[in-house]
């Protein structure tokens, strides 16, 4: 048992809330497909950051706002296999409200209509790629969440499912869980822990209202 002691959890959204990892795959390689680009080199970087920032990468000659607009659309509108992650609902239902947020790298449109297609209620803090200038693993996302909750970074717990965010976590002074939905435990060794489920995840408060996080 691992236990964890914080004021505040900021959980990543496809991954870890919601089972998206296959209309963002899906999206991807299509998209590399039909511009003539390399499936794997894109899916080498596409998971757990910005998709301009992707563009960016692979494909400078072309208008990355352009091209991100016309791939989010098709993933909001691939829904084949989007779901909740299983403990996901338990999980957040554990945590008093205001001591919890979501960090996205996607924009906030496409993180809201999964959040809503997943059932789970809409947080009151949420960061998403068009609300900061540097996206994972750059802090800023992070640190955004921890100052739109009023709580100090070093205070913040953090649940990834990616090496960029788990990047972005530590640089921003904070814990990290890592999940293994979408990458094996091996690409996640940076993490403070590793697992395979959100329910070996269980909060409770202690006498000063802080949480306290156990992870079996």
């Amino acid at each position: 048992m691992t236990t964890f002691h914080c004021s505040a959890i900021l959980f990543d959204l496809d991954g870890v809330l919601v089972d998206s990892t296959g209309s963002v795959d899906r999206q991807w390689r299509i998209w590399a497909r039909e511009r003539g680009i390399d499936e794997e080199k894109v899916m080498a970087i596409a998971h757990g950051v910005r998709a301009v920032e992707v563009v960016r990468a692979i494909a400078p000659h072309l208008d990355p706002e352009a091209e991100v607009g016309k791939l989010e659309r098709r993933e909001a509108a691939d829904r084949e296999g989007v779901a909740v992650m299983p403990g996901a609902i338990d999980l957040i239902r554990a945590i008093p409200a205001g001591h919890w947020g979501v960090v996205t790298s996607g924009r906030r449109r496409l993180a809201t209509g999964r959040l809503e297609l997943a059932h789970i209620p809409l947080p009151k803090v949420m960061v998403a790629a068009d609300d900061v200038s540097n996206g994972k693993p750059h802090p800023e996302p992070y640190l955004k969440g921890a100052e739109l909750l009023g709580v100090n970074p070093a205070e913040c717990l953090v649940i990834e499912d990616a090496p960029a965010g788990i990047r972005a976590a530590h640089a921003g002074d904070m814990k990290v869980i890592a999940l293994t939905s979408t990458y094996p435990a091996s690409a996640l060794s940076e993490a403070d822990i590793v697992i395979r489920k959100l329910d070996q995840i269980q909060v409770s408060l202690d006498g000063a209202q802080k949480l306290v996080v156990n992870v079996a």
